[in-house]
């Protein structure tokens, strides 16, 4: 969903304020707007100008369906191969609350790199990058993105880094998304 619908919560509910990272409640009443419901989360507006997102869990509390989080895998499936189709799979869940595109497609992921311990958990190292170096949605993207990454049955630890170089630019997003956009 991309536009904006007004909704009232119908209970009280945790939210993550956008981009300082903060969890704050939201109370059963509040009117609010919906900007955005990409990725398994909604994005609102508050009255007050708190940009903040809900995560689909809480999706009843906006009068909309809850989304799941990622099922457990079947004995014997989970592997390297299962973590990192999952771990893609989470990142394009992530979108910036101001652009309905997901960080894959934008190619704002540059590496993703997977490390199984001998207890069969696995670490999972992130690179990546803004459409812009200042761009204030940086934290937003790498807590969103570490959240999805370590909901994943498995995967113990997550790190992510921004790095800028190489800048991006429209080159590195999907073609089908480049061309949509030209």
């Amino acid at each position: 969903m991309n536009a904006k619908e007004v909704a009232t919560l119908k209970r009280t509910c945790e939210a993550v304020e956008i981009p300082s990272g903060k969890k704050i409640t939201l109370f059963e009443g509040t009117e609010v707007m919906i900007t955005q419901s990409l990725g398994g989360a909604y994005t609102i507006l508050t009255y007050q100008g708190v940009m903040a997102s809900i995560s689909g869990k809480d999706g009843d509390a906006l009068g909309k369906e809850i989304l799941d989080a990622p099922s457990a895998p079947v004995a014997g499936q989970m592997n390297q191969e299962w973590i990192e189709q999952n771990v893609w799979a989470q990142l394009k869940t992530c979108y910036d609350p101001e652009i309905p595109h997901n960080i894959v497609d934008l190619g704002l992921v540059y590496e993703c790199h997977i490390t199984a311990s001998e207890d069969h958990d696995y670490y999972v190292g992130i690179k990546m990058t803004l459409t812009a170096p200042g761009c204030g949605m940086g934290d937003w993207l790498k807590q969103d993105a570490r959240n999805k990454i370590l909901s994943i049955p498995g995967v113990k630890e997550c790190a992510i880094e921004l790095v800028f170089d190489p800048p991006w630019d429209r080159g590195k997003m999907h073609p089908a998304l480049r061309r949509e956009l030209m």
